[in-house]
């Protein structure tokens, strides 16, 4: 497999030759250009492709071998069987070639959304949320994502900083240790239910497609839940974007999907702020800069907010 790249994603022309053709064999035209947007942590390819004539679709390619391609796969078949009118990409297919897969969906035109106080799209992704949990999961979304393990049941990190808290760790986390590591302990068994999940909210996960509006993407996480855990992980994401944690407890306290479920709530976004917390101090995975950056502010956010809804 080859090295993942130490600054950012792979690029269209590190796609093998015989891949290239067979994804224009299958478009119908040949690639014109390819745009890499900005965001995102995976290494894998992730551009944007325009086509002689200017239609674009977006394409994600990454080598046989390569963890992402499971992810990737799987993110298709997800996306094979989302219910109408989920906020995501349209599937146009599955292409593979010179030991690599490639996964290729509708492009979506326009900007991530503005999750700021001033924006009325954090408005719209939380009804977007309201609308897509109201159900429980299709049965073919929900055989889809039974082939993968829910990567957000799995998530902790308070465990092993109980057993050893680092020297830079924020008073407010030390002096709740036992405490946070308890509320993540009890997350796994909460984690269970039977609503669509899409499991990694954030901003650059989204894009605000000029006809559709806010759409998500990157659904290489989704699983089935109980119906507050995307809510709750879109939560720490407001206060980076700029809303008091104040404003965004009262908000989790006034959400439907969050008020019926505070035990769940507040088990998820302890064991996803362990998660951060403990990550955050590794080194930075190849291919990734950004991320280490990230989890130390994500961590911080969701701190804040933990520490709001523990007293």
């Amino acid at each position: 497999m080859p090295v993942p790249p130490t600054s950012g994603r792979l690029q269209w022309t590190d796609v093998p030759p015989p891949l290239r053709a067979r994804l224009e064999d299958a478009l119908g035209t040949a690639v014109t250009d390819a745009v890499t947007p900005a965001g995102g942590f995976g290494h894998q390819l992730a551009a944007a492709l325009r086509l002689a004539g200017g239609r674009r679709v977006f394409v994600k390619a990454a080598p046989d071998d390569d963890p992402l391609t499971a992810a990737n796969v799987h993110e298709a078949a997800v996306l094979d069987a989302l219910p109408p009118g989920a906020p995501a990409p349209e599937l146009l297919g599955i292409h593979r070639a010179a030991g690599w897969t490639a996964v290729v969906m509708a492009h979506l035109d326009g900007p991530h959304p503005d999750l700021s106080p001033a924006s009325a799209d954090a408005g719209q992704t939380w009804a977007l949320l309201d609308n897509l949990t109201s159900s429980p999961a299709p049965g073919p979304y929900a055989a889809a994502v039974s082939t993968a393990p829910s990567t957000a049941a799995s998530l902790h990190g308070w465990d092993e900083l109980l057993s050893d808290p680092p020297a830079d760790l924020a008073p407010a986390a030390r002096d709740r240790l036992p405490q946070l590591a308890e509320l993540e302990a009890a997350w796994p068994v909460l984690a269970r239910g039977d609503r669509i999940v899409h499991g990694d909210l954030r901003a650059d996960n989204m894009v605000r497609d000029h006809h559709l509006g806010v759409t998500f993407v990157d659904w290489a996480h989704a699983t089935t839940g109980p119906a507050c855990l995307d809510a709750a992980s879109l939560a720490p994401q407001l206060i980076l974007a700029g809303h008091t944690p104040a404003d965004i407890s009262r908000l989790l306290h006034e959400h439907p999907d969050t008020a019926r479920n505070p035990d769940t709530t507040t088990a998820f976004l302890a064991a996803l702020t362990g998660h951060w917390h403990r990550n955050a101090r590794k080194p930075a995975p190849p291919g990734a800069p950004g991320l280490r950056t990230y989890q130390h502010r994500a961590a911080a956010a969701g701190l804040a907010l933990l520490s709001r809804r523990l007293g």
